[in-house]
């Protein structure tokens, strides 16, 4: 088996129990761990994303440059030296701003909520402040050490230590917290510090199998086109960040961290839609790549909208099953964070349709039109930074509807990314005549609104879980036998009758 194919299944089993662990945590421990201090949680998240964003600035886009430019590189050792360095600098000049401004940063940040509790997370906030610097020093070194890993063909380490490590070591500080044997304060140092754990472990894992020289001189460098491509990574990885994480910062801002907490579990049970999209992702991209060497339109056509009719229908499953399952699955959690069904609807909706739009942002990177990604992420993140800000506060225009607040919040990130999947489909096809909609995609449709027609008439069973496993069972039922018999995906089709097969045998 080939270096890359076994790395790949062993990626993919990587990701999809990292996956189950952050479920379990999110859905399960999270709320329960936190029910007595929700903001606590909220705080954790603002923290988290905080450090995310001022990372991003601080590597300067050297992740990507360096996966980029490793294999062309004579000079392995300048160009990990200078890998290493623009992140110090970038993080020491991060760190002398806040210095510079750190009393209106902090009153800029400050929650415009004065609940007693709100307040107290605040100053515990300001007081710990010091934790986002060190877990940006920690992600930006991890990443630099993740993709000089990738870059030596071994992709495992870093995924493993991210998915399996650092999600069970977090289930582990949870249980810890549930059960009172550690109190916040130290639960969020313990947290911050698995970074550094992983960046050690890492750094170890790569220098006992390669030789690296530091140095300051960096001569055999093409430095202005390693600058250029940098700076065009900073500016689009910056945006998307920022567009994933604006949400809760501003949620923190506008009604307090304990929102954020709330918004966090409900975001997270509608974001499971997007799952298939990052397998088929994977294997489209490869394909793609290929089809633009050699400049296949029609090639990249069926891709696109094979993409995005598989996604659909696999969508589709996890979204009815979602939605007809909603009330029951909320109220297993603690009383608290019961509130979030109208965020569950919003987010599951714009992922089902970011999920059928299908390849678009594959297909844009991969081609001559590249640029554009970097336009389309900055008009997406304006767009999020005005509608978040337009339906969080009280004064939303849809108030009367609930749509303030987290639900506001949810609105405004499904509008976003419908306006956003939108321009995409659009530019597509005025630049290549392609688009990935066809009669199948009506048909799925239709699968999906019948579905949940007969589902939604089925007569309630009086016990949560005992209704959960029934519904779901028929709506699996239903649907896959519908996708049988108007057969709208071979590969679907056949999906199906090779997994009927294995089941036979077993």
């Amino acid at each position: 088996m080939g270096i890359v194919r076994k790395q790949s299944i062993q990626n993919s089993i990587y990701f999809y129990i990292g996956l189950l662990f952050g479920a379990l945590s999110t859905i399960v421990l999270y709320p329960n761990a936190f029910n007595s201090h929700p903001e606590h949680l909220g705080l954790l998240q603002i923290i988290v994303a905080y450090s995310t964003i001022i990372s991003t600035f601080s590597f300067l886009g050297t992740p990507k440059t360096l996966i980029r430019f490793f294999p062309k590189v004579e000079n392995k050792n300048q160009l990990i030296s200078l890998s290493f360095l623009i992140p110090i600098i970038g993080f020491l000049f991060v760190v002398l701003l806040y210095f510079l401004f750190k009393e209106p940063f902090l009153d800029f940040i400050k929650p415009h909520s004065l609940d007693t509790k709100e307040i107290l997370t605040y100053n515990l906030l300001k007081e710990n402040f010091h934790l986002v610097f060190l877990m940006v020093a920690f992600l930006s070194f991890f990443e630099v050490f993740s993709s000089l890993s990738r870059s030596l063909l071994n992709a495992t380490i870093p995924i493993f230590l991210k998915e399996i490590f650092l999600k069970g070591m977090n289930i582990s500080l949870l249980f810890l917290h549930w059960f009172n044997y550690i109190d916040f304060p130290l639960f969020l140092n313990l947290y911050i510090s698995l970074y550094l754990i992983m960046t050690i472990i890492l750094s170890i894992s790569i220098f006992k199998t390669f030789n690296f020289t530091p140095t300051l001189v960096f001569t055999d460098l093409e430095n202005k086109k390693l600058f250029l491509f940098g700076l065009y990574v900073l500016v689009g990885g910056a945006s998307a960040m920022l567009v994933s994480k604006l949400d809760m910062m501003m949620i923190g801002k506008f009604i307090g961290y304990q929102e954020v907490a709330f918004y966090t579990v409900a975001f997270f049970i509608g974001n499971v839609i997007r799952v298939p999209a990052r397998s088929i992702g994977s294997i489209a991209t490869p394909l793609l790549a290929k089809a633009w060497e050699r400049n296949d339109i029609n090639e990249i056509s069926r891709i696109y909208s094979k993409s995005s009719i598989n996604q659909l229908i696999i969508g589709g499953l996890i979204f009815l099953g979602l939605w007809l399952n909603i009330d029951d699955g909320l109220s297993l959690l603690p009383e608290k964070f019961q509130g979030g069904r109208l965020v569950v609807l919003f987010i599951a909706f714009s992922q089902l349709f970011n999920i059928t739009t299908g390849a678009n942002g594959i297909i844009i990177v991969n081609s001559k039109y590249y640029k554009f990604d970097l336009y389309a992420n900055f008009i997406l993140l304006c767009i999020t930074l005005y509608t978040n800000y337009l339906f969080i506060p009280d004064s939303s225009p849809l108030s009367k509807y609930d749509i303030v607040g987290i639900n506001g919040a949810a609105f405004a990130t499904a509008l976003s990314v419908l306006i956003f999947n939108f321009i995409k489909l659009l530019y597509l096809y005025f630049k290549m005549k392609i688009q990935p909609f066809g009669i199948q995609t009506i048909k799925v449709i239709i699968l999906i609104l019948l579905t949940y027609y007969i589902v939604d008439l089925i007569p309630e069973i009086n016990h949560v879980i005992y209704n959960i496993i029934f519904k779901s069972l028929v709506i699996f039922s239903l649907y896959s036998l519908l996708i049988v018999l108007f057969k709208p995906s071979e590969d679907i089709i056949k999906f199906m009758k090779d997994l009927w097969n294995k089941f036979k045998r077993v």
